[in-house]
């Protein structure tokens, strides 16, 4: 049979063994494995659809000229909105126009602040992959983002503080058109 040839090789009797599960242990009774309390958190699940598709950008010349001669200022006003004013709109879009002229992928840089907008307004992740459609698409995908935030009621050229007084210093909820549970 088995023989025991440390103290150390098993826990005491009185000792409940690890399972990686709560469990519920007094004195002398067996442990009792307890429900297990701490759920992961939800999985992100989109409920709407963009206000605009990707393609269009004509839809909007002001937002579509700034973004083509400067899609840095574009970024860094995404960037201030989204991060409702921890960052400012100079500091994003010196740090994208940087990251672009050293090593030419600014998008990979961009496409965080794409999901993270789309966490924020639970939007679709569409056509494709944040990452893909900053990639192949950047002027594309700054445009639509720029028009989103406007369509939410942002004023862009004002910033987040100018936004948060209009609406009395309230921090911008999101607006959903449909409710799931």
């Amino acid at each position: 049979m088995y023989q025991q040839t440390s103290d150390h090789a098993h826990p005491p009797h009185n000792q409940p063994t690890a399972t990686g599960y709560p469990v519920s242990y007094s004195g002398n009774h067996p442990p009792i494995p307890l429900p297990y309390t701490s759920a992961p958190p939800p999985e992100f699940k989109a409920v709407s659809d963009w206000s605009t598709d990707l393609f269009d950008c004509f839809s909007d010349y002001n937002s579509c000229c700034l973004t083509l001669w400067c899609p840095c200022v574009t970024f860094g006003r995404i960037a201030e909105i989204v991060d409702k004013g921890s960052t400012s709109c100079g500091a994003s879009g010196a740090l994208y126009t940087l990251i672009t002229y050293l090593t030419g992928f600014g998008c990979l840089y961009s496409c965080f602040y794409r999901t993270k907008m789309r966490k924020q307004y639970m939007l679709k992740e569409s056509p494709c992959c944040d990452c893909l459609v900053h990639c192949f698409c950047e002027t594309c995908a700054l445009c639509q983002e720029y028009r989103e935030l406007q369509n939410r009621g942002f004023d862009m050229v004002a910033g987040w503080n100018a936004n948060a007084e209009v609406n009395r210093g309230v921090s911008m909820a999101p607006t959903y058109e449909h409710m799931t549970r």
